[in-house]
């Protein structure tokens, strides 16, 4: 379900966002968050695939980019910045450690208009709309808010265990802002981004509480 490029990317972000994850830690800390993550993408990303089958199109999984730094058009930076890579490792810097950004991975939306032709009449339904695409994003919410519940039932070790690490995923994920899921839920519908944005907020309150 992955390509090359998709498997290399998804890779190099979950070693970057383990380290930070773990930092200050021992190497076993590392390696068991390290496995944590790669699920959580995996998960994040197989729901994302399926929910894109489904709209009649495929996504492409990246890395997460910046381009403009300002309010002006022409206030951008020459090449896109992997804020994917530097943002968490910025941010674990300066908290020491205490907050774990795991926002890192965005994804392209690419219409499949030979099948919305088949299904819907030709070209009805050719291009991708804001509404399709939020739903997309929501399903990989979705499916770590699910998994994190399903981690919690079945009991996982610590330290900064799986149903935390996919709680966190999600938070971080749901900002909207840039090319994060987060904001294309948002302009998708923002019902469904206030009704998202509460259950992580529950989920997160319960890790503190909870977990």
């Amino acid at each position: 379900m992955l390509n090359k490029k998709e498997i290399t990317i998804t890779a190099v972000v979950a070693v970057v966002l383990a380290f930070c994850a773990s930092l200050f830690t021992d190497t076993l800390t590392f390696f068991y968050v390290l496995a944590s993550i790669l699920i959580i993408l995996t998960v994040n990303t197989t729901a994302k695939k399926v929910a894109a089958y489904y709209c009649d199109s495929e996504i492409e999984i990246k890395l997460w980019e910046i381009s403009r730094f300002g309010f002006k058009a022409n206030w951008r930076f020459k090449k896109p910045a992997p804020a994917g890579l530097i943002i968490p490792l910025v941010i674990s810097m300066l908290s020491v450690g205490y907050v774990k950004w795991l926002a890192a991975l965005v994804f392209d939306v690419t219409p499949k208009p030979y099948r919305a032709a088949k299904r819907h009449g030709l070209y009805r339904f050719s291009e991708m709309t804001e509404s399709h695409i939020g739903l997309i994003a929501a399903s990989g919410i979705l499916a770590n808010l699910f998994f994190a519940v399903v981690g919690y039932l079945i009991g996982t070790p610590e330290p900064m265990n799986f149903v935390s690490l996919s709680v966190f995923y999600a938070l971080f994920n749901m900002l909207p802002i840039s090319d994060l899921d987060g904001n294309k839920i948002f302009f998708g519908s923002i019902e469904l981004w206030g009704f998202l944005a509460s259950l992580v907020l529950i989920a997160v309150a319960l890790v503190f509480l909870v977990v």
